[in-house]
């Protein structure tokens, strides 16, 4: 960022002012300022190869934001111009085939503006932050960034004044504001502020005049507002174009259905609006402008197709429509030329080149010589940009269509080729290095275009389209064999693969089913893919479908995972047609959802399959026996990891690692291997904040391809690994990394609690009570992991027990063939680290898995009976028996002696007769609490209901809904064990009891008291 002094100097030079030398002048010399020192041209220059500074940098931008207006940024020596997609900002010369994105924003950029003199930038998105950031053109730098502008819902539209000095924002709130800002001091107020009245409308356009920066307009669908600043405050009124006067014409009193854009005449006192789309409306606005002396003077019918775009440049004003037709007006609004065989559809913005206007071919002035205009860039709804030289009136394509989200990504396994396929059924192939589009198709209508991927060798690409076809396509010239175009179901196609040897391809549909193809090689004939079998092997989404070979063989090996947790796989060599075969089906987990899987690179004596989960886990499976090998923490960064790819080893000899890519909800990132859990291997950016729908590397490991879910863009991003060598090594070595994971750090109370409880394993195992020698040592037993583990809050289940089990137990099998039985300090910090839940587990979370056992009573809160509780942990998840269900209820509810010596200690310090009850008769009668419902059928258990019902009946007024109290209940000395049990399990247990009796968490008003602090 520069400083104040900074942006007002080189703002002052850009607007061709001198001043005294200041601190800029000084960076200048000292080449310290790059804004400064930047010119037209810098951004313009041959790419300069240097050193990447971060994993991942943007490297050209597919596709654009439709509804965002394009700019013409130079059009003299170099054509260049800027347009906005997803997140960012792109400055593109087309001359030179180079893009310059303008990268700062996280959630989508809303508007834009440039200045006059297109020296200047002004971006906003979206989001609950919303965030402006003014860049200087000339050196693509970020020069000022105002934070919060309109937090409540973003910025809609903005403009900057004529002299460049101020900067107006109009927000998207509920109740819609105006700021006007002086962007160049670091003040982070606006200078003036206004609210808008809702029933204007919702004002989505807003901009100076360009004579006189006091005044402004902005307009709705249904008024127009006219703002002055002359009086020390930002003010407004509405032109009401229903107030008539006089003189006013007939055409101009027709009711306005609909405005859509409002501009200022460049040389009279007239705002110009479009109003019943095809027509346009002259105000005249006096000086001393006021609510009863502004009218509109006339109303003109231009045209019949409707206006899309309203623009003043010279002595014209110019129109775009839906037709995609350009016409050119003078000020008598009669037509000078028109521009209506480009074949565009319908115009989002026109943009007039800055530079000297050109003699017009055809159009001259009533004194016969030719008119003056200039050349310009056209921007339509289909995201397509052109540019038109008024000389030639050739238009030249900037951009091509790409109007439809892109869903289906590819990187050829050899060439620097990508192809991508969008949701209208375009399939387009890149060559990347040169940025030229070598081939493309559109298939028919309705044809979505789901995945797409190339076979290892590169002779084959296979299209999966949303009807269920699949097309197998030539990938030089996207031509198919109607005989290879298949339809084996009417489900979409999700997901792609072929295998190693290309002798097989498969595809996972959203019918949950996976259907297998093979290539038929019959003597004398020319090979075809073959349908060989489907198979409905989920019950859940699939999330993933891939290809290995089998260890002892060369033989192909597929596997497919789904949101129902089971992975299976398939038997290829023993299917037959319309007969696939399943091998296995397994489970691999409890309660995290896998997300997807790829192969373990052979960095491991073992083959691993990688999964990863939306518990941000990532998991290592043996491929032979699905036995969970190792459970690592995955990148945290907002959202899971959702895909991962392993990068192609690099072919420079210096890099001998291997390097996973992976994409989350909205974000793409890098991650060093072998996996570990350290947080400093892994690096991740925002890549298309609506979502990212896949991404693809490139064959060399130099680019990863992204694409958007609904922003209709595909990004391309430049490796960089030195920079995410060099975050690791920053982050430290060792156990260094982890110990910043731990709550407090190294130096924390937690860690020496850590310490405390691994040093009092040594002791345990040795026997508390031994008057022996103590033998120290550095490792604890691995049977004592999980007590210890519990100690630190971390209650894994016992299928994760037996995880952490089997990864320390077979951690060195595979080299040296023996079992570990025993774990050292530091080893058992990274497994505490990479096993505990990455997000913890929250009181909510416990309270809302309540609400879904429970039962709503008669007042309409959840309760959990008795029975169904006890019946659920005994028969359902991990099962637990009849001695660990009295275990835990008796340590839950029953108090201590301790605990009953300090609570019912009387007066004298000796308990009363009436509470004589202790540990063991409770814990008793919790054991039979346990045991007797299980025993009940059916009847006995509606039986048991109809009693509790009688017995609310009965004891209505002894508590609330018609319960004993836990006190009354308690201090029934009847010697029955159902009253004494009521306190200890009551028959519905509420949520109050829940978390504060069984959990042990702060009511409501003690959690209340806790959140407001106490003032003074």
């Amino acid at each position: 960022m520069m400083s104040d002094d900074e942006v007002k100097e080189v703002h002052a030079k850009s607007s061709g002012f001198k001043g005294e030398e200041t601190r800029a002048d000084l960076l200048k010399t000292t080449g310290q300022s790059q804004v400064y020192t930047a010119t037209r041209e810098t951004l313009l220059q041959k790419k300069i190869t240097h050193t990447q500074t971060h994993a991942l940098s943007p490297e050209w931008l597919f596709g654009m934001n439709p509804a965002l207006s394009a700019f013409n940024m130079q059009d003299h020596d170099q054509l260049v111009v800027l347009y906005g997609a997803a997140h960012v900002g792109v400055i593109y010369n087309h001359t030179t085939r180079s893009q310059h994105i303008l990268q700062g924003h996280c959630c989508p950029i809303a508007s834009m503006c440039v200045s006059d003199d297109r020296r200047w930038i002004a971006s906003a998105d979206q989001g609950p932050k919303s965030t402006v950031m003014i860049w200087d053109s000339y050196s693509g730098v970020p020069v000022r960034t105002l934070f919060d502008c309109h937090p409540g819902g973003g910025v809609v539209a903005m403009a900057f004044s004529s002299d460049t000095k101020q900067l107006v924002t109009l927000g998207a709130e509920e109740k819609q504001c105006v700021c006007i800002w002086n962007w160049t001091n670091e003040t982070g107020k606006p200078l003036w502020f206004t609210e808008l009245d809702p029933n204007h409308g919702f004002q989505d356009y807003i901009i100076f005049n360009p004579n006189d920066s006091a005044q402004l307009l902005s307009n709705s669908r249904s008024h127009l507002l006219f703002y002055s600043t002359t009086k020390g405050s930002l003010q407004y009124f509405a032109l009401n174009i229903q107030k008539h006067s006089p003189g006013t014409s007939e055409a101009a009193k027709r009711p306005h259905s609909s405005m859509s854009h409002s501009v200022f005449h460049l040389r009279l006192p007239w705002i110009l609006t479009v109003t019943a789309a095809t027509q346009i409306v002259v105000w005249d606005v006096m000086k001393d402008v006021a609510p009863n002396k502004s009218r509109p003077i006339t109303a003109i019918r231009l045209q019949n197709d409707p206006i899309t775009v309203l623009s003043v440049t010279d002595r014209f004003t110019v129109t775009g429509d839906t037709q995609g037709h350009i016409k050119f007006y003078n000020e008598e609004f009669k037509l000078l030329t028109w521009y209506t065989d480009f074949n565009l559809d319908a115009i989002v913005s026109i943009s007039f080149a800055k530079e000297c206007a050109q003699s017009c071919p055809e159009v001259y002035n009533p004194e016969g010589k030719p008119l003056m205009m200039r050349n310009f860039v056209v921007s339509t709804v289909t995201s397509e940009v052109i540019h038109v030289n008024i000389q030639s009136g050739i238009p030249q394509i900037l951009l091509h269509k790409e109007s439809e989200p892109i869903h289906a990504v590819a990187c050829h396994p050899k060439q620097p080729v990508v192809v991508m396929g969008n949701l209208r059924g375009v399939l387009k192939v890149w060559d990347y290095d040169n940025k030229a589009i070598l081939c493309s198709r559109v298939f028919e209508t309705g044809q979505q275009i789901q995945c797409v991927a190339f076979d290892p060798q590169g002779l084959y690409l296979a299209v999966g389209f949303g009807s269920g076809a699949v097309h197998i396509l030539n990938p030089s010239t996207l031509q198919s064999d109607p005989k290879e175009c298949f339809r084996s179901t009417d489900d979409c196609i999700h997901h792609i693969t072929f295998s190693s040897d290309s002798k097989y391809f498969a595809t996972a549909d959203a019918g949950k089913a996976v259907t297998v193809f093979r290539l038929q090689t019959d003597v004398g004939s020319v090979p075809r893919w073959a349908y060989l079998g489907r198979y409905h092997s989920h019950y859940k989404p699939i999330t993933d479908l891939l290809f290995g070979v089998h260890l002892d063989s060369t033989q192909p090996r597929l596997l497919s995972l789904g949101l129902d947790r089971r992975l299976v796989e398939y038997d290829l060599e023993n299917s037959d047609l319309n007969e696939l075969v399943i091998l296995s089906s397994v489970r691999i987990e409890q309660s995290a959802v896998p997300t997807g899987m790829t192969w373990y690179p052979p960095i491991t004596t073992e083959q691993f399959l990688l999964v990863a989960s939306d518990q941000y886990k990532m998991k290592l499976f043996n491929s032979i026996t699905k036995m969970c090998r190792k459970t690592l923490l995955g990148p945290t960064y907002g959202s899971p990891v959702k895909k991962t790819l392993v990068l192609p080893k690099c072919s420079e000899p210096e890099t001998s690692l291997y390097y996973l890519a992976y994409i989350t909800e909205d974000k793409v990132g890098l991650q060093m291997m072998p996996l570990d859990g350290n947080p400093y291997k892994s690096n991740a950016v925002i890549c298309h904040p609506t979502g990212v729908s896949t991404f693809a590397c490139s064959y060399d490991g130099r680019f990863v391809f992204t694409a958007g879910t609904s922003d209709c863009t595909a990004l391309s991003w430049e490796i960089g690994l030195n920079a995410l060598e060099a975050a690791a090594a920053l982050g430290g070595k060792d156990l260094v990394p982890f110990y910043t994971l731990l709550e407090g750090g190294r130096d924390g109370k937690f860690y020496r609690e850590i310490e405390d409880f691994f040093y009092y394993c040594q002791i345990h195992h040795q026997g508390t009570n031994s008057m022996e020698k103590r033998q120290t040592s550095t490792k604890i037993s691995l049977s004592d992991v999980p007590s210890l583990m519990r100690a630190l809050a971390f209650f894994p289940t016992e299928q994760e027990i037996e995880d952490m089990h089997n990864e320390v137990q077979f951690s060195k099998y595979a080299e040296t063939g023996k079992y570990v039985t025993d774990i050292n300090l530091e080893e058992l910090i990274k497994l505490y680290v990479n096993h505990r839940p990455a997000l913890g587990i929250s009181s909510n979370q416990l309270v809302q898995a309540f609400n879904i056992l429970g039962n709503p009573d008669i007042t309409g809160q959840p309760v959990l009976r008795k029975h169904v509780l006890l019946k659920l942990l005994q028969d359902r998840g991990e099962h637990m028996t009849e001695e660990e269900v009295v275990e835990c209820f008796t340590t839950l509810l029953c108090p201590s002696e301790e605990e009953e010596d300090e609570e019912d200690a009387g007066p004298g310090g000796e308990k009363s007769d009436h509470d004589s009850y202790n540990s063991e008769h409770m814990a008793e009668e919790v054991a039979e609490c346990v045991t007797t419902p299980l025993s009940l059928s059916e009847e006995e258990e509606e039986e048991e209901d109809d009693d509790e019902e009688d017995d609310e009946d009965e004891d209505e007024e002894a508590g609330p809904r018609g319960k004993l109290s836990d006190h009354d209940s308690y201090n029934s000395d009847s010697g029955n064990s159902e009253d004494t049990l009521a306190c200890m399990i009551p028959r519905e247990i509420s949520m109050e009891t829940f978390t504060g009796h069984i959990l042990g968490f702060p009511s409501s008003v003690e959690q209340k008291d806790t959140a407001t602090p106490p003032e003074g």
